[in-house]
């Protein structure tokens, strides 16, 4: 990427502000998280904010700070799974957040849904997952999933924010080999360099060993880690967000800075960087 790469926002200003107005392009960052613990939050806000302003450049340093390079904004927006449909991830973000954000994800998010692959040889009928409906969004059961995925890619990632939701369902999913999945990320990795966006992947903390997990880490550039923290002596809990690894962001860093994020998630603003306190 070299020292002059661009930097894509996260669309979390605070944070932004901190690493140098944002990520590097070309980049794969793993996103993984407690349960509930914010990365999905993360990629609503920054799918959000980053189209908004693509949209109405006027609205740029209100949403995105006085930090951001506005000409690396990607040109689209991606968003894959593989067993949640579009609906639903939709009604989700309706029930979460202010109109703005429903209004205008629901315009300028394009979805990929491998859902009727991903069920083809469970139980769940494929009434269930859109195979028989003629959805185009749905996939097909005769797909090959990681090849069809990596299809996608190729003719969506240029200059795109792509989000993958997630490698939790790939590794539950029986078809899918880790070490195929481990193979692929490491091609992803290797070609987001000439695609100049951001690939962020979704992954559940827990869900893999240590062993495992630190092979996932190995084959991004990345990681954004997002967890709980309980109060002594009380029932409060606070999401903090960590970098655990990104060679370019934390050799540029102050060393004052490495630092833990306390996060918060409101309804007109998404996820939101409450100020930054010192790792001991």
């Amino acid at each position: 990427m070299g020292n002059n790469s661009r930097r894509i926002p996260t669309g979390v200003p605070d944070f932004d502000s901190i690493i140098k107005g944002g990520l590097p392009e070309g980049s794969v960052v793993l996103l993984i998280e407690d349960p509930g613990a914010g990365n999905r939050e993360f990629v609503y806000t920054s799918a959000f904010k980053l189209a908004l302003v693509k949209e109405r450049p006027e609205y740029g340093t209100y949403y995105l700070g006085n930090y951001c390079d506005f000409s690396a904004l990607p040109d689209r927006i991606c968003y894959i799974t593989f067993s949640r449909p579009k609906e639903d991830i939709l009604r989700q973000i309706a029930d979460s957040f202010d109109p703005d954000f429903h209004a205008v994800l629901s315009r300028k998010l394009k979805f990929k849904d491998f859902s009727a692959n991903f069920f083809k040889s469970s139980i769940v009928p494929p009434s269930w997952t859109g195979a028989d409906s003629g959805k185009l969004f749905a996939g097909s059961p005769d797909e090959n999933m990681l090849e069809s995925l990596i299809e996608f890619l190729d003719e969506n990632s240029n200059n795109s924010m792509v989000i993958i939701d997630s490698l939790t369902d790939l590794i539950a999913n029986d078809m899918v080999e880790f070490s195929d999945l481990v193979s692929m990320l490491k091609g992803i990795q290797r070609v987001s360099k000439r695609w100049n966006g951001i690939i962020y992947v979704l992954m559940t903390q827990g869900i893999v060993d240590n062993r495992q997990e630190q092979i996932l880490i190995d084959s991004v550039d990345g990681v954004l880690r997002f967890e709980w923290t309980k109060y002594l002596k009380s029932s409060k809990r606070q999401r903090y967000l960590y970098i655990d690894k990104f060679m370019s962001l934390l050799a540029h860093l102050d060393k004052e800075r490495i630092a833990r994020f306390p996060t918060m998630v409101t309804a007109s603003s998404g996820m939101v960087v409450v100020n930054m306190e010192m790792i001991r």
